[in-house]
């Protein structure tokens, strides 16, 4: 403590102790003085000093009442949630307040006893003093010890106070606040806790001077066993006793066979020979029983010195772990077993932290399983084993047969420090529970494998619990131990393959599942080369949102940027739990994110709407940063969208519009909406902006809406464009075509909106006046044999055939369309004279290259009678 803070404590203990000054008698104010400054001796300043001095005052008087009058040996024990009006006092948590004999064990015991009932224990005073009593009991003197009982520290030796006053515990515990019937409850559970403190205490001297007995008595009148085995047995319990064991519990017991007992055998308590937690109360059996199953009954006659196992009862005293079974088994004259001296209690830390080669029993058991492996004196592989040895979990070295204890370490060593998992699975010998080690690969190792790992071995088992510890020393892998409980009959013989198989996939990391699926689907021969590339590449952000499998699709279409000549992959797709309304996009892009401002237009563009995007940064082992937008759409009327039907339309005429070669307009929207291809969409485009020029007298966006609403209509209109133009058709496309205008005619009579009819009559009329078109002739891009299509799209057109055309109307006229430039050329006869001008009337440049036609016929009358024009 530094001296501001013990300033602090001390500056709280003298408010206090002024308080005490003014309100006791004189003829208590000595020792009650004496009580508080002992009372806050030790307490740190941070866990007293949320409270009012007022109630630190009324809390430690309120003690102080509490412990005045007490008989000799008696505990008291109260639990209340102080008031001010009642108590003169308040805190927000239930108080617990304790005075008894200072014993070892007292407050691990107690907070032991609270944490079974699931209370949280949020303070804890506990001083230890010297007080006098009276004959009465009542409180004469306090003072501060010359040294303290070392209570919890695993032995029994009393405290040793100045002048003879006896030790006295006070314990002053905050808890959860609780109802009144609940605190009743956990005074009785507290009190029961320091019953068995007391009984194992008040016991120990008993309980040490028989194990000396059954020591002497084993040498004294050895009993009919091989004399290495009586040697190390009594060596073993020599070490016991060298504080090496915490002895809580001792029980004689007499084995019976069918004549004296309801069943084929058991082990019966020998009377009045219980002691700590064995001992028998007013009457009552022992707190810890051992029930004996067949398997246990014939494991008691079997003539073998100790056993050394678990109870399947957890220890109420110094720590919450199952105790330590110790058995030390009676023979007659000739050598059969008639009984056992049984001792319960935990292996000190001492027992865990020394060397098992210091360890009678042990060491010779170790020895014995290094010289069965034949290693090399002193070689590394000698070594290793000794080191397994040495480092195995102390319970399951003392309770392992020789045989598999060799096996396991055998397995251990040929684990050679693969990251890979594996099982060892034991079961105790009376069949109460199963020891599983566990070793995973150290960086896989979490909280939440951990608990998977847990689930499957308690379902494999059949276990009605368990309890884990967890090692990670400089190995590359961790090792789990396992305890699990099991009830009733043993469960079915364990698949050790199967069980590992499913180990390995609990404890596969994202990346391993990466790698096989990249291997499976790609095949070894490529997909050695993409684990390189791609094994790391995925942060953290993506491995939660994505499976590995999905991963691989998405590294099949980032492979494909590299063939890719617009710098783009995508990838459109529909979750399982989606609505028919709803889609995704995965767009991948090398280099830089891509700009939402650019994408997110080309999208609703196309009817969609945007409703949320996940970006995700992809590092490759070479190469540049991919950035990958996953973005989350619906379609903007609320109408399905047939994924299968457009996937591939849609990532077309995404692809054409990103680099260019597509308006970015509500055309667009017929994709989806009405399934056609990019290509498709330019023929209907190109026509709308031609019959802008002749004066059609509907915004593109209306016209964008009465194709959308008709798209069965649309549809046949296309068809019967590619009818009259496909030159693979031969003597059918006559036939074909009539079908179609009749078709088409049928339709139109169903369009309730006369604007509609009217833009699709339009439509219809032009692509009957189209006599020829360049939509089916392509240029070469100097990759595909066949080509790519044209940029651009012109038609010819028979004006004749067009109805509502500005006059004069000119006898052919052809117009060409593209992204980057329209244009007409109009020409009034067979022979014709006339130019090329550039247009600064974007919106009706054909009105002005009509007039100066008009022009050109009246000057050039006398030289050739009609002329021509074109305009871009």
């Amino acid at each position: 403590m530094t001296g501001t803070r013990w300033q602090h404590s001390a500056e709280l203990v003298t408010e206090i102790m002024s308080l005490v000054a003014e309100r006791s008698t004189l003829e208590r104010q000595t020792a009650l003085e004496s009580f508080v400054f002992e009372y806050f001796s030790n307490v740190e300043i941070e866990d007293i000093e949320h409270a009012e001095v007022a109630d630190w005052y009324g809390a430690v008087l309120s003690h102080w009442n509490f412990a005045r009058q007490r008989a000799p040996g008696e505990t008291r024990i109260r639990a209340y949630n102080p008031h001010t009006q009642t108590h003169g006092w308040q805190s927000t948590h239930s108080v617990l307040e304790i005075v008894c004999d200072d014993r070892p064990f007292l407050l691990d015991s107690v907070r032991m006893a609270l944490e079974r009932q699931g209370l949280t224990v949020h303070l804890i005073i506990h001083p230890v003093m010297g007080v006098g009593r009276n004959d009465q009991g009542m409180i004469e003197t306090v003072e501060r010890l010359t040294h303290r009982a070392r209570g919890g520290s695993g032995d029994a030796e009393s405290a040793s106070p100045r002048a003879g006053l006896p030790a006295e515990a006070i314990m002053h515990l905050e808890l959860d606040r609780q109802p009144e019937q609940t605190l009743a409850e956990v005074g009785q559970i507290v009190r029961a806790a320091l019953d068995d403190v007391v009984a194992v205490v008040d016991d120990w001297p008993s309980m040490v001077r028989n194990i000396d007995a059954v020591m002497a008595a084993l040498k004294s009148g050895p009993p009919p066993i091989p004399a290495t085995e009586l040697e190390e047995g009594v060596e073993f319990l020599s070490w016991l006793r060298n504080d090496h064991f915490t002895f809580l519990g001792y029980r004689e017991y007499r084995l019976v066979d069918a004549s004296e007992s309801d069943a084929t055998g058991a082990l019966q308590p020998v009377a009045g020979s219980g002691l700590g937690l064995l001992r028998e109360l007013d009457g009552h059996p022992p707190r810890v029983l051992t029930s004996l199953t067949p398997e246990a009954l014939r494991i008691a006659r079997e003539p073998e010195l100790l056993i050394i196992t678990k109870s399947n009862h957890r220890s109420t005293v110094h720590r919450p772990s199952y105790l330590d079974y110790i058995g030390v088994k009676r023979f007659d004259a000739d050598g059969k077993v008639i009984g056992e001296y049984r001792f319960m209690g935990l292996f000190t830390s001492a027992a865990y932290n020394r060397s098992p080669m210091n360890i009678p029993l042990l060491a010779n058991k170790l020895r014995r399983v290094l010289t069965r492996s034949s290693f090399a004196p002193r070689g590394h592989a000698e070594k290793a084993l000794l080191n397994i040895l040495e480092t195995f979990p102390r319970d399951q070295l003392f309770q392992l047969p020789e045989e598999e204890l060799y096996e396991t370490a055998l397995g251990i060593l040929h684990l050679e420090e693969r990251r890979r998992p594996r099982v060892f699975i034991h079961r105790e010998r009376f069949g109460r529970f199963y020891s599983a080690l566990v070793f995973v690969p150290r960086e896989r190792f979490n909280t939440v494998t951990r608990q998977l790992i847990q689930e499957t071995l308690e379902t494999t088992l059949g276990a009605s619990g368990s309890e884990f510890t967890v090692s990670l020393g400089e190995s590359v892998l961790a090792r789990l131990h396992f305890i699990l409980h099991v009830e009733g009959e043993p469960p079915l013989p364990i698949d050790q393959p199967a069980l590992e198989a499913r180990l390995r996939d609990l404890t596969r990391s994202w990346n391993d599942e990466l790698t096989a699926n990249i291997l499976d689907y790609f095949g070894e021969a490529r997909g050695v080369g993409l684990v390189r590339r791609y094994g790391e590449a995925f942060r953290a952000d993506y491995r939660e949102d994505y499976t590995p499998r999905v991963a691989v699709h998405d590294i099949e279409h980032m492979e494909a940027l590299d063939r890719s000549a617009d710098g783009l992959s995508l990838a459109v797709y529909r979750p399982l739990e989606a609505p028919p309304d709803q889609l995704r996009m995965k767009l991948f892009h090398p280099g830089s994110p891509v700009s939402l401002s650019d994408a997110l237009p080309m999208l609703e563009n196309m009817g969609l709407r945007v409703e949320d995007e996940n970006p995700a940064k992809i590092k490759r082992g070479d190469g540049p940063r991919i950035w990958m937008h996953d973005f989350g759409m619906r379609s903007a009327d609320g109408s399905e969208v047939d994924l299968e039907a457009v996937r591939t339309l849609f990532h077309e005429a995404f692809s054409q519009i990103w680099v260019g070669n597509v308006e970015n307009d509500g055309f667009n929207r017929l994709v989806i909406g009405v399934g056609l291809g990019w290509r498709q969409v330019v023929v209907l485009r190109a026509y709308y902006r031609y019959l802008r020029q002749i004066r059609l007298p509907f915004s593109q966006a209306y016209v964008e809406r009465a194709l959308a609403n008709n798209a069965a209509i649309v549809r046949d209109l296309v068809a019967l464009f590619e009818t009259r133009f496909d030159p693979t058709l031969g003597d059918e496309r006559e036939t074909r075509a009539t079908a179609l205008v009749e078709r088409i005619g049928a339709a139109l009579d169903g369009v309730a909106s006369l604007d509609e009819d009217r833009i699709l009559q339009s439509y219809l009329a032009l692509i009957r006046a189209t006599t020829r078109t360049n939509y089916y002739q392509r240029q070469s891009n100097g990759r595909d044999a066949e080509g790519v299509p044209k940029s651009y799209l012109s038609f010819k057109f028979d004006p004749a055939l067009v109805p509502d055309m500005p006059r004069p109307r000119p006898m052919y006229e052809i117009f060409v369309y593209s992204p980057r430039v329209e244009g007409v050329h109009l020409r009034g006869g067979p022979v014709a004279r006339g130019g090329l001008r550039w247009s600064d009337r974007a919106e009706d440049f054909r009105t002005e290259v009509l007039g100066l036609v008009k022009a050109q016929m009246v000057k050039n009358a006398v030289i050739v009678p009609v002329g021509s024009k074109g305009g871009f």
